[in-house]
């Protein structure tokens, strides 16, 4: 009997005392009822944690979101995606061109005597002063005398059929010796970067100068075996016009490290050092190859100059800068001989700074609890003034129903909504919501060494019998746009005028047949005797490829094109197919930066093996191009520049451009920017994403309040 009364009762008891728990159990619109501490603290939910809280080391997302609070860097990038101050308070971009000096060519054309340097240096003011464009850029002239220097440079190891050894696709090097005497050589300070300064010289000199320039005379090897694998790399060893980019920093003064110990140029100076070194394995080493010298001059002061023109290099000096104090050779040896260690095998990726990290960003690192959470404070002391939130806390919930749950509770303060979701919280009330373009891109790329892929006219035709706009609609939920070229969609490089393809299959077959394709007795495309197919390839694991692949395969089955399709896992798809180009057409999609850089993905140089130009593009104007606006420092010439190049790209259709995603974030509605007001009094105003849809730009100034403002239709 007593069983089955708890029987009976039990459940009783468990509804009443979960009924009356929705009156004490705080609800998101309640959440700091009782615990007021909780509007000043941020909890970021994240699906993973932290690797290394290094931004010298670190490549994932959740480090990176960390570091970003913990450290600064010399520049970063505004609401407008331009450049602005951060530990640097301004900077300038200069350059210095050099231009060698044969001291037996005849200038002139029969002078009695050749011209020495300095004799150049005139017959070049003179000749070229009525060039005004070209002569205002000038600061000074000089010359810089000739001398004697050492060096190498890798070269091919030749097998016994004089050609070169491979080893993993690879020619294995060795490093050949020479001297080098090297000849005077003129300078020129210039005011402003100019990839163009050469060209009136050139034209004055004439281009026989630097077609037969006797590179002999002026190097030898220190290896007669050497010489002539050391030949071809000749005018590396000695260019005969030289561009040295010169990027000049002026340094914030009164910035400390969360240690109080101040910041100068000395810690900039140490992070690249830190970089380049490779014992660090910096992922970002590439990033700063280009630079040739950096130096400190004096505390508040550095000097950057370049081997050669790279615009893009600018962008770099974004990372977080390092303590050298806590970091230089002497502090690892002493964290060396704590840990039992042997110093010279102790680097930075062994410290336990990585784990601990002092930097000089708005936030001081307090605690990392693997897996589980990683704690900040407010940095009191910060440079541009103190945060709202005296604390920010990133809690690691890799389940992503969990953590709509804890949003929903109130336990986060945000939430990555997922595409089928967008909709229902658009509708909702009580959160923040922003919808914004990301950077990646999703597009077919069709392999152009393939003859069925060798026309454009096939490419466009193929593109039009896939109705894009349904993809959007259906796989995307509506949380994606149609995107027309290579270029980041909300970046000015992207040119909005140039159309999406049309979906018009009707089109496609009439282009197709005009070619030569006609229907054959089973209702495939064929010509000459060979039916249109191929086959259509991408990742294991990824829902929406999948979709994609059915759809498009369907679309060109309606042609009377016969696709084959196939799913692999990501390692196979790399290494088997990507890589070698064993493909015909691919699924892939590509995550742009904010440079109009596009070198390694679209120059005719980088078709090889393991290079990212898989689908052979080649066009000789795109290369000129995609040189130029790399060189090009002025941003209204790059904006020009990278818009043809978007033309010529959507014109030539290398690829099926389908789509940029969208990305929705939810925030609490009760959290606010807050802007002082001269008076004394605060504003607050509405939380808006920046161009490229960075809600989290004025971070700093978000403060989470006890009720929710209704703000009017001005913010």
């Amino acid at each position: 009997m007593f069983i089955k009364r708890v029987l009976i009762y039990f459940p009783l008891v468990l509804i009443v005392f979960l009924a009356q728990s929705f009156f004490w159990v705080p609800t998101y619109d309640k959440q700091a009822v009782g615990n007021p501490e909780r509007l000043k603290k941020y909890i970021q939910g994240s699906s993973g944690d932290a690797e290394i809280l290094n931004p010298v080391i670190s490549a994932d997302t959740a480090s990176s979101s960390i570091n970003s609070l913990v450290f600064d860097g010399l520049i970063a990038l505004d609401d407008k995606l331009e450049y602005r101050p951060r530990l640097a308070t301004s900077w300038t971009q200069t350059e210095e061109a050099f231009l060698v000096v044969d001291p037996r060519y005849d200038l002139k054309k029969n002078e009695s005597s050749l011209p020495s340097a300095a004799d150049w240096m005139d017959y070049i003011k003179t000749s070229l002063k009525k060039n005004q464009h070209w002569a205002t850029n000038i600061k000074s002239i000089e010359v810089v005398l000739g001398k004697a220097i050492q060096g190498s440079i890798q070269v091919p190891i030749l097998g016994n059929n004089g050609l070169p050894e491979i080893s993993q696709g690879r020619p294995r090097m060795e490093p050949a010796f020479y001297t080098l005497q090297y000849p005077d050589r003129i300078k020129f300070t210039l005011n402003r970067i100019d990839q163009d300064f050469f060209n009136p010289i050139k034209e004055l000199i004439g281009e026989e100068y630097f077609e037969k320039f006797p590179y002999d005379d002026f190097i030898s090897a220190k290896k007669s075996s050497q010489y002539d694998r050391l030949k071809p790399y000749f005018f590396e060893i000695l260019p005969l016009t030289e561009h040295n980019p010169i990027l000049a920093f002026d340094l914030r003064r009164g910035v400390r490290f969360h240690d109080g110990h101040e910041f100068d140029s000395g810690d900039v100076l140490f992070t690249y050092q830190s970089i380049m070194d490779v014992r660090t394995a910096s992922p970002r080493r590439s990033d700063y190859e280009p630079v040739k010298l950096a130096l400190a001059e004096g505390p508040y002061k550095m000097r950057i100059t370049y081997k050669r023109l790279f615009s893009p290099a600018i962008n770099s000096w974004s990372m977080g800068i390092l303590p050298e104090h806590l970091l230089n050779a002497e502090a690892l040896r002493k964290e060396a001989f704590i840990n039992k260690a042997d110093p010279k095998e102790f680097t930075i990726r062994d410290s336990q700074f990585n784990r601990n990290p002092i930097g000089t960003g708005p936030f001081r690192f307090v605690e990392w609890k693997s897996d589980e959470i990683i704690r900040l404070k407010r940095n009191d002391d910060y440079w541009e003034g103190p945060p709202e939130y005296q604390e920010y806390v990133m809690r690691v919930i890799p389940d992503s129903l969990t953590r709509e749950m804890e949003f929903y509770a109130g336990a986060v303060d945000n939430y990555s909504v997922e595409p089928h979701q967008v909709a229902r919280f658009k509708e909702e009330g009580k959160y923040q919501n922003f919808s914004s373009l990301g950077y990646f891109f999703s597009y077919i790329g069709y392999n152009i060494r393939n003859p069925l892929f060798s026309s454009s006219e096939v490419r466009r035709a193929l593109g039009m019998a896939i109705d894009v706009e349904q993809i959007i609609k259906h796989v995307l939920y509506g949380e994606g746009e149609r995107v027309t070229g290579p270029y980041a969609k909300m970046t000015d490089w992207y040119d909005q005028d140039v159309k999406p393809l049309s979906y018009d299959p009707d089109e496609a077959l009439r282009i197709l047949r005009r070619l030569g394709w006609e229907k054959n007795a089973e209702g495939f495309l064929e010509k000459d005797g060979k039916v249109f197919e191929f086959n259509l390839i991408t990742n294991n694991g990824n829902s929406i490829r999948k979709n994609i692949l059915t759809i498009a395969q369907n679309g060109w089955s309606r042609l009377g094109i016969k696709c084959n399709t196939q799913i692999f896992e990501w390692a196979v798809f790399l290494k088997d197919f990507v890589n070698t180009h064993n493909f015909d057409a691919i699924i892939l999609g590509w995550s742009m930066g904010i440079d109009p850089d596009l070198f390694q993905i679209w120059h005719s140089s980088q078709t090889g093996k393991r290079q990212l130009n898989f689908v052979g593009y080649k066009n000789a104007e795109v290369d000129r191009l995609i040189v130029r606006i790399r060189q090009e420092y002025d941003k209204e010439k790059q904006i020009n520049m990278t818009r043809r190049l978007h033309r010529i790209i959507a014109h030539d259709q290398p690829y099926t451009f389908l789509y940029v995603n969208k990305a929705t974030q939810l925030l609490d509605k009760k959290i606010v920017i807050v802007e002082p007001q001269l008076d004394g009094s605060e504003k607050y105003v509405k939380i808006y994403p920046t161009r490229d849809g960075d809600i989290n730009y004025y971070f700093n100034k978000w403060r989470k309040l006890d009720f929710a403002p209704q703000f009017n239709h001005s913010n």
